[in-house]
């Protein structure tokens, strides 16, 4: 079987499939006191956080509100969305601060996870369509992710998704944790025999490598390793910059003229992204959080936001991108949608 490249060999292994294992790597062979515990320093969090997480977000737009046919097909989703997210925010945010985050954390986790789901059908569009087969292929990518969530769940952690107790820690179930973790190893081990049993003419190595390093990532990140760094480090890495290289290249397959989707413009289509992230960590700094002044000194002059009524309409407000771009994704990548469009690649 010739292996289901979304681009090509190089791209897809460089910037959708090496990202997981790269960075897990990482956080293997640096000592362990680096992320172990630890908060993660300023200059992790405006390389990670701003420049890969939130700018990720941001790439959403060059495949929506940037893009005519795009905005043509999802007109009333493009409008509707956001706004619901608003009025949503809103109201959670009013029933209180911890209700609209731990909304937030969920519904991000929920994105994340679809995410490698995601990946693993795109790369298995051209395999026979054999319902036990790929029942297991989603169970196994599920299990990957949900086990250390679980974990997570179970025993808590020194690190949060966005605020300290956005996610319901400290379950006092461990049975759950050693059933997951038995559901773990089992439905991967399953998965690889039935991968492997396949032999070397059929094995579809790019599929493969997304359930193997979502797996390597998120145990390593979440159940190996305590610490802000590692985890922020696998989780957004592994999964920020395989999205912004989707985006790229689906829209240089559906524009190949336009100059924004030839190589020597990626870093215009990058800085567009990191450039909204900067600004847009810039606004939630002055007016919420206060704790990375060091890299927006020009918004000093701006008050910080304590009235509750006036946080509930603000703080929904800013996290519009992202609450938009977790629900949007829903729409604008349907695994059916894109196989009949041949995916990026023919």
């Amino acid at each position: 079987m010739t292996a289901p490249w979304l681009y090509s060999r190089f791209a897809d292994s460089a910037f959708i499939l090496a990202p997981a294992f790269a960075v897990t790597l990482l956080v293997e062979l640096l000592p362990k006191s680096w992320f172990e515990h630890q908060k993660m320093d300023a200059w992790s969090w405006l390389l990670l956080v701003v420049f890969i997480d939130v700018a990720h977000v941001y790439s959403t737009l060059w495949r929506t509100y940037f893009d005519k046919a795009a905005v043509e097909r999802y007109r009333t989703l493009l409008i509707v969305i956001p706004l619901a997210c608003w009025v949503a925010g809103v109201m959670a945010y009013s029933a209180g601060p911890m209700v609209f985050w731990r909304l937030l954390a969920y519904i991000a986790v929920f994105h994340f996870v679809r995410q490698q789901y995601g990946f693993l059908r795109l790369y298995s569009r051209r395999e026979p369509n054999i319902p036990w087969s790929r029942w297991l292929d989603a169970a196994a990518i599920y299990i990957s992710t949900i086990y250390p969530l679980i974990y997570w769940h179970v025993y808590g952690r020194e690190f949060h998704w966005f605020i300290r107790g956005d996610f319901v820690e400290s379950l006092a179930y461990p049975a759950l944790e050693r059933l997951a973790f038995y559901a773990w190893c089992g439905l991967l081990s399953a998965y690889f025999a039935k991968e492997l049993a396949k032999g070397s003419k059929h094995f579809n190595i790019p599929k493969n490598l997304v359930m193997l390093g979502t797996a390597v990532s998120w145990y390593c990140g979440i159940v190996r390793h305590d610490g802000d760094l590692a985890f922020t480090a696998t989780n957004v890495v592994a999964h920020g910059v395989p999205y912004m290289a989707l985006v790229w290249m689906y829209q240089k397959k559906q524009q190949p003229a336009a100059r924004w989707f030839r190589p020597m413009w990626i870093p215009v289509f990058a800085g567009v992204a990191i450039a909204f992230a900067y600004f847009e960590e810039g606004i939630w700094d002055a007016l919420v959080w206060r704790d990375h002044g060091m890299f927006y000194t020009w918004l000093a002059w701006v008050p910080k936001l304590t009235e509750p009524a006036i946080l509930s309409i603000v703080v929904p407000l800013l996290a519009l991108p992202q609450a938009t771009h977790y629900v949007l994704d829903g729409f604008i990548w349907k695994v059916r949608d894109m196989r009949a469009e041949a995916t990026i690649q023919a």
